[in-house]
C-alpha cells in the first residue's frame, strides 16, 4: 500500500466561527485574519500545507468571511488553489455541518480537515498513511485549558472514550483525516462533531496518531498574546546571539 499524494490530497480550512471568545479582536477582523509573527494563523497553515505539497484547499467561511476571501483570493500567491465553501447566508454551520456543506468542493477521498484558529509546527502530509477506518485524529498532550483531555489510545492507534481518572488521555488538536461516506449521509444543518467521533469509537472505526511539538488552540485574547509573547522572546534571543 502506498501513501496517499499531497498534491492530490484536498485540505479544508474551518474558518467560519464567529470568534466570540476573541471578542474585542473579532468584532471588526474575522480569527483566521488575526496575525502572529507578522503572519495570520491561516496563512501559517497555507504555508504549511503549501510547504508540504499539498495544491487543493477548500476554506469555509461565515463571519466577516469576506476579508477572508479578499486577502487570499484564488490562492495563487501562495502556490495553492483555492475554493470557499459559503456559508454565510446561514450562518456558521459548526465543524461537521461546515464538512458536509464543503463536501462538492472537496476532490479527494479521503481528505484532511485542520481548524483555522491553531498554531503548530505539525506535518500534515504525515496523516496520509493509508487509512483502514473512516478517521484518524491527531492527539497532543492536554493543555491546561482542557486538563482532562478528550479521548484516550488503546494500543497502538485504537482511539477509545476516556475514562474516569485517566492519565493518559489527550486533547484532539483540530487536525483529522477523514472519509466522504462519514458525512454524506447528513444534511448541511448544524452540526458538531462530537456525536460522530463517540459512534466511531463505539465501532471500533476511529484511529489516533499523536504529535508532540508545537501546538496551540488560540481560542482567546490571552493565549494569542502568549503565542506573541513566546515570538517576541525568540526574536529577542536570535537577535541578542547575533549581537
Amino acid at each position: 500500500m502506498t501513501h496517499y499524494s499531497t498534491n492530490a490530497t484536498t485540505a479544508v480550512l474551518l474558518a467560519a466561527g464567529h470568534g466570540k471568545r476573541m471578542l474585542p479582536l473579532t468584532a471588526d477582523i474575522p480569527k483566521p485574519l488575526l496575525k502572529v509573527n507578522g503572519l495570520s494563523l491561516i496563512e501559517y497553515h497555507l504555508a504549511s500545507l503549501q510547504k508540504a505539497g499539498f495544491k487543493q484547499v477548500v476554506i469555509n467561511i461565515a463571519h466577516l468571511g469576506d476579508q477572508i476571501e479578499e486577502q487570499l483570493g484564488d490562492g495563487k500567491d501562495y502556490g495553492l488553489n483555492i475554493k470557499y465553501s459559503d456559508e454565510r447566508q446561514t450562518g456558521a454551520l459548526e465543524t461537521a455541518g461546515g464538512i458536509r456543506n464543503a463536501l462538492p468542493l472537496i476532490q479527494s477521498d479521503p481528505f484532511i480537515v485542520v481548524n483555522s484558529d491553531i498554531w503548530t509546527d505539525f506535518k500534515y502530509d504525515t496523516l496520509l498513511a493509508p487509512l483502514t477506518c473512516d478517521a484518524r485524529l491527531v492527539m497532543v498532550d492536554n493543555p491546561d485549558h482542557n486538563s482532562t483531555g478528550d479521548f484516550s489510545i488503546s494500543g497502538t492507534s485504537s482511539l477509545v472514550e476516556k475514562q474516569a481518572g485517566e492519565s493518559q488521555s489527550h486533547t484532539f488538536s483540530g487536525i483529522a483525516l477523514y472519509r466522504k461516506r462519514l458525512f454524506e449521509g447528513m444534511d448541511s444543518n448544524v452540526r458538531g462533531l462530537a456525536p460522530i467521533f463517540m459512534n466511531l469509537i463505539n465501532e471500533k472505526n476511529i484511529e489516533g496518531i499523536t504529535h508532540q511539538g508545537v501546538w496551540r488552540d488560540i481560542g482567546t485574547p490571552e493565549r494569542l498574546a502568549a503565542l506573541k509573547c513566546e515570538f517576541s522572546g525568540s526574536n529577542q534571543a536570535a537577535e541578542s546571539g547575533s549581537n
